[in-house]
């Protein structure tokens, strides 16, 4: 039996609710195959009130074990410090955060705004919004660099924006399980496992990319081109399995014609939501993507792209979807 706590800082929920579309294994899967208690959920937690806090109370007095302490949006710490803005039964929620880390054996950021600050932390961030471990790119957030859980793991990060629901589940079950030495992390602790390869891997437009053939608006995504080129895609830039493991078991972004935004990657979003970034690809004189996949110089990459699109075979610029 392994203990799971979830609590909700700053943010709109959207993690929860993929959390609870999880189908295999579902959330009730969790407790009656995996032998999970959740001691408390915001959205599916019968208790209220002074139960709530009776029970928080009992965990960090340590009479209630706690396993897996799960924490969904961003560590509120405004005004001034205080965390006043985001107060929680009784006290501001990044004190329970605090001391409820510090008893819990793994600790795991579900969402973007828990694992980075997200958009919230945009500036100005007039909410003071961080991350748990990290904010944006620079490792620290509210439980400092060196935050190590009891059961010897940092901050284990599932991004996303929100994150998929099998994503959370299955990290949730390793732990369970005690196959917690089995979660490899990168840089930014995210699993390898989810977050080794890129969002383009299993893009079923990833042809039209290879020949340099773009979509040049939106509802051309489904039928031909690329979104990379002009739609501001950042599939081959995003380390996500979207394509692997699909939403709902059905579709991602770019399946159904929308540029993947890049959400698992800690920099975003992307650019602080400037005008003219968002769903735009940024470019050098107004050709080359500045973040190019391509790892040698952008002369050479022009070179390549040109001789790409030259040499694209016919279909690779008609409608493939001819009723």
């Amino acid at each position: 039996m392994a203990t799971v706590l979830w609590l909700h800082g700053g943010a709109c929920n959207g993690n929860t609710m993929s959390f609870l579309n999880a189908e295999y294994p579902s959330v009730c899967d969790l407790v009656t195959d995996f032998g999970i208690e959740i001691l408390w959920h915001p959205s599916a937690g019968l208790e209220m009130g002074n139960q709530v806090q009776a029970l928080l109370k009992d965990i960090l007095a340590e009479k209630i074990p706690l396993d897996i302490f799960v924490f969904e949006g961003t560590v509120v710490l405004g005004p001034n410090g205080t965390g006043r803005y985001n107060m929680f039964a009784g006290r501001p929620m990044k004190d329970w955060v605090y001391e409820l880390a510090h008893v819990a054996k793994y600790v795991v950021a579900v969402g973007n705004c828990a694992c980075q600050g997200n958009i919230p932390a945009v500036p100005p961030n007039p909410t003071e919004s961080t991350g748990l471990q990290f904010h944006k790119t620079k490792k620290g957030g509210f439980l400092g660099e060196h935050f190590v859980s009891r059961g010897g793991l940092p901050v284990i990060n599932i991004p996303g924006c929100p994150a998929h629901y099998d994503w959370i589940t299955q990290v949730l079950v390793a732990l369970a399980v005690g196959r917690a030495k089995d979660i490899q992390l990168d840089e930014y602790q995210r699993p390898l496992t989810f977050f080794k390869t890129f969002s383009q891997t299993g893009c079923t437009r990833v042809q039209f990319h290879e020949w340099k053939i773009s979509a040049e608006e939106f509802g051309q995504g489904t039928r031909k081109g690329c979104l990379f080129y002009e739609l501001g895609c950042r599939g081959p830039l995003t380390h996500a399995p979207c394509n692997r493991i699909l939403w709902n078991g059905v579709s991602s972004k770019q399946r159904s014609g929308h540029p993947c935004i890049g959400c698992t990657e800690f920099a975003f979003p992307w650019f602080d939501l400037a005008p003219g970034t968002i769903f735009k690809t940024q470019k050098v004189a107004g050709v080359i993507p500045k973040e190019s996949v391509y790892e040698a110089d952008k002369f050479t990459y022009m070179l390549h792209a040109v001789t790409a699109r030259i040499a694209a075979p016919k279909w690779a610029t008609e409608d493939i979807f001819v009723v």
